[in-house]
């Protein structure tokens, strides 16, 4: 895969820190030219970007929500301002806030759903213009917990359960034009976000899961950027559960 990611332009949401900073240091150290798309972490953004610039890559750091449609619009521009195409789309940005049914009001629900569902679909629909066809790769990172909610999880599982649902949907609407749609469910995986989690359920995790360790960015990474490379050229619509065999 050395050569096969070289020159390609990857946009990566949510991609200044965990998964999706993991995901941004694959691909350039794969010869790739990334943009890191952040929504407020600018300092972690900026220090990634120019890290990896740094080490040989050609990345650029552009803040935008992705749950506001201009900053979409904004993103998409200046990432082929800055390099004249988008050949992979990573859809990283999300936020997980839980809470049990009863605490729950309509800011929260709409908050989650306007940023894990919405900014995927607006993205994915924004980016399609400037993608090669045949060749381009959109790469949704759904959850685990799709698959298996856990209490007070509801609403976040449902936005990763529709995450699945559309790269099915949109690999049937686009498959015609030789782009690829995927997605990748992750288990819990060690990062800042998910440092309390670890803390009060870190035993009860590594003894559910077949492979007895905690997952790392870094297992993430690496499936993601092989369904960017040709070698996943006949794989769409499908969603890979990486959760050391829990599920």
């Amino acid at each position: 895969m050395n050569k096969m990611l070289e020159d390609k332009a990857v946009l990566v949401t949510g991609g200044s820190r965990g998964i999706g900073a993991a995901i941004a240091r694959r691909f350039a150290s794969l010869g790739s030219r990334v943009v890191i798309a952040y929504r407020s972490d600018r300092a972690s953004a900026e220090s990634l970007s120019a890290e990896l610039s740094a080490e040989g890559g050609n990345c650029v750091a552009i803040q935008a929500d992705v749950a506001n449609p201009e900053h979409i619009e904004a993103l998409v521009a200046g990432t082929v301002e800055s390099f004249g195409a988008i050949d992979v789309l990573v859809n990283c940005a999300a936020i997980g806030p839980y809470r049990p049914l009863g605490e729950m009001d309509a800011p929260f629900v709409k908050s989650i759903l306007e940023t894990n569902i919405m900014g995927v679909v607006l993205l994915t629909q924004a980016v399609l213009p400037f993608m090669p066809s045949p060749g381009g790769r959109i790469i949704n990172i759904a959850s685990a917990l799709a698959y298996r909610p856990i209490p007070t999880s509801s609403v976040y599982s449902a936005s990763k359960a529709a995450v699945v649902t559309l790269t099915h949907a949109f690999a049937k609407e686009i498959g015609k034009r030789g782009i690829t749609v995927n997605a990748l469910a992750p288990g819990v995986i060690e990062t800042d976000m998910t440092t309390k989690i670890i803390a009060e359920r870190g035993e009860q995790i590594l003894a559910m899961t077949p492979l007895g360790r905690i997952g790392q960015p870094d297992d993430i990474a690496g499936i993601v950027t092989f369904l960017a490379s040709p070698e996943a050229g006949w794989i769409t619509g499908r969603t890979i559960i990486a959760d050391g065999g829990v599920t």
